[in-house]
């Protein structure tokens, strides 16, 4: 009675081998010399590159950082192409300060017009991150770009919008010290290993950020309304400072 309930209790056992071995079963094959090969099916196991490993620890504990950069640094790319081609416009076309005023408005309008979408889908790290990589590719902090280009009072009054949210337009980039490891992330990304490199952190290949135009289609224009320009940089301060207001709000 005993061995027949020990029997009875390993039935079950019995029986799941028996269909794992009727699921994956082993065979031989017998080759023409006669001897035999026994195969069997393993298996499949996922394979991950190694990516880079940074000497200063592990990335993934730092992943929002990779992240935000991954989205945000095509922008900072764009616009240092952007300020270059500017200054190129400046020295061969503009002669007069109404030239100049008048054609950094229509950048500016123009930049609003491009980036303006994809930027206030950004959180408010990600625009804070995108400030300090523009101060790194343009070699000049944004408060001293929009001064060198619009105006004392326009420069004011984005870094009182910055110092709502506890920011500063004239902080100026630090690789070998606050930013060191945004200057690491360019590393890589300069070095061409920035797709292993997410990889290795999120087992994803990585969302290219995708810019509309890299390049500007304002000229410097014959005659200018001075009026109007006026007016419209106005709206967009005043606009600037409401969506502020009620994002602060939201907060």
């Amino acid at each position: 009675m005993l061995i027949t309930l020990c029997f009875l209790m390993c039935l079950p056992a019995i029986g799941q081998r028996k269909k794992q071995a009727e699921k994956f079963p082993m065979y031989y094959v017998v080759d023409e010399n006669g001897d035999t090969t026994f195969v069997d099916s393993l298996d499949p196991v996922w394979c991950f590159p190694k990516g880079t490993r940074l000497k200063k620890g592990d990335w993934r504990k730092q992943y929002k950082m990779v992240y935000n950069f991954n989205k945000v640094y095509p922008y900072a790319i764009a616009g240092r192409k952007m300020m270059r081609q500017v200054d190129s416009v400046i020295a061969a076309d503009v002669t007069k300060r109404s030239q100049r005023n008048a054609y950094t408005h229509d950048v500016m309008i123009e930049l609003f017009t491009i980036f303006a979408g994809d930027i206030k889908k950004m959180s408010i790290s990600q625009g804070v991150m995108l400030m300090r990589l523009v101060d790194r590719e343009c070699g000049i902090p944004p408060f001293e770009i929009i001064k060198q280009y619009r105006s004392s009072f326009s420069a004011n009054f984005w870094q009182l919008i910055a110092r709502m949210f506890g920011q500063n337009l004239k902080k100026r980039y630090d690789p070998q010290g606050e930013d060191a490891k945004l200057e690491e992330l360019v590393g890589i990304w300069n070095k061409g290993h920035w797709d292993s490199f997410y990889y290795a952190v999120f087992f994803d290949h990585p969302t290219k950020t995708v810019i509309k135009r890299d390049y500007l289609q304002s000229t410097v224009a014959s005659r200018e309304d001075k009026r109007k320009r006026k007016e419209e940089e106005a709206n967009l301060m005043r606009q600037g400072l409401k969506e502020a207001k009620e994002m602060l709000k939201e907060d």
